[in-house]
């Protein structure tokens, strides 16, 4: 079973990608920017705002299914400057702060829009 999922609590695709993908009992998250689902412009405030505000298009996706945080069982966190991992940390550990899931983060050379973090997340029922 695939069903693709679609919400305009978080931001739309920005390229011929859906928002997530249910397969099975699993959902697989797109990418989530810092970008402000109203204006469809990236959030100002620099990693932390944009750390926050792309792990509030994370919940709005995973809500939008019936998830929380809690059924998230890894992310992918990509990141233009591993300068900014620390405070990255400090956002990321306020929303995933009791038995955190499977993650990883990575350097990227640059992310779409100018973004500064950009989390993928799956998740099951």
């Amino acid at each position: 079973m695939k069903k693709i999922v679609s919400t305009d609590k978080a931001p739309g695709a920005i390229g011929p990608y859906s928002q997530a993908i249910w397969a099975d009992d699993t959902l697989y998250c797109s990418g989530q920017l810092g970008l402000d689902p109203a204006k469809g412009a990236l959030v100002e405030g620099g990693i932390a705002a944009q750390s926050e505000q792309a792990l509030k298009n994370v919940k709005a996706l995973l809500e939008s299914q019936g998830l929380t945080t809690k059924n998230v069982v890894k992310t992918l966190v990509f990141l233009t400057d591993m300068g900014n991992f620390k405070a990255f940390n400090e956002v990321y550990g306020k929303v995933f702060d009791s038995e955190p899931p499977a993650r990883s983060c990575v350097a990227a050379a640059a992310l779409p829009l100018g973004g500064l973090v950009e989390i993928e997340v799956i998740a099951r029922k």
